[in-house]
């Protein structure tokens, strides 16, 4: 049985991020697709020039329909922008806390342009962390959740990723790629355990979008039944590889996408 994994998050016409990342990274990892948008932007690879929000009540509305027509066997919520959309989001999700959530607190594009708002911090704290079985932050944005400096060490990031684990989420992986190091580590941390996972850095420019096909990749993984350990694993080996063979694509002129479907070139 093919897995149905919705994403709910805003959209990116460029294609290398947001909705458009997620269908991609979820299709290329063996499960069926669908979408909740939450905004629309106007970007490229340069960076983003405008944000049109979806009413919250529509954005229930559109989460509510799926559920009530398709099987959702995963869950990933990306961009949710205001408070008022994250509450939408949760009043929706409530009801399915069976359904593993994969929720990555979009905060800011790759070019600097906040996408959350900062009364909505508190909101996805308290409505949405409770939901999610797994968290994906970045060191930043883990920071920014807690109120702390940014994790500089592999202690630091445990410490933080314990402190959110503590806010309600079941796991949090915590990604590594903003230490200042040859390597990128990441830790994926619950209450009582740390599981570490190692990689190279891959030198290119092109990144774009790279925090949605991961956390849309683990959700489409967990959706299929694998453990949370394997999961993350086939989600960060995806990733790395999109990432490895980005270069091949020649999208834009900034930060491009990595390559979703890399695996299905010649």
């Amino acid at each position: 049985m093919i897995a149905n994994v919705l994403s709910i998050a805003g959209s990116d016409p460029s294609g290398g991020a947001g909705i458009q990342a997620d269908l991609k990274s979820i299709s290329a990892n063996g499960a069926f697709a669908m979408a909740a948008i939450t905004a629309l932007t106007a970007q490229n690879t340069q960076g983003v020039t405008g944000i049109q929000l979806v009413p919250g009540d529509f954005v229930e509305n559109q989460i509510k329909t799926v559920f009530d027509d398709v099987r959702v066997d995963g869950v990933k919520i990306g961009m949710i922008a205001t408070a008022e959309i994250a509450q939408a989001v949760a009043n929706a999700l409530q009801p399915h806390k069976n359904v593993p959530i994969v929720l990555d607190p979009v905060m800011i594009a790759k070019g600097g342009a906040p996408l959350l708002a900062d009364d909505a911090i508190e909101t996805l704290r308290s409505a949405l962390l409770p939901l999610a079985h797994v968290l994906t932050p970045n060191l930043p944005e883990a920071a920014h959740l807690l109120g702390l400096e940014p994790a500089t060490t592999r202690d630091e990031m445990v410490s933080q990723g314990r402190a959110l684990c503590a806010l309600g989420p079941r796991a949090v992986l915590m990604k590594g790629g903003h230490l200042e190091q040859d390597d990128s580590p990441d830790a994926l941390v619950t209450a009582d355990d740390v599981h570490w996972f190692e990689a190279a850095r891959t030198q290119t420019k092109n990144t774009h979008g790279t925090g949605c096909t991961l956390s849309s990749a683990l959700a489409a993984q967990i959706a299929q039944g694998q453990p949370l350990p394997e999961a993350v694993q086939a989600a960060k080996s995806y990733v790395a590889q999109a990432i490895a063979q980005a270069d091949q694509l020649t999208v834009g002129s900034g930060h491009g996408p990595t390559h979703h479907f890399c695996k299905f070139y010649s």
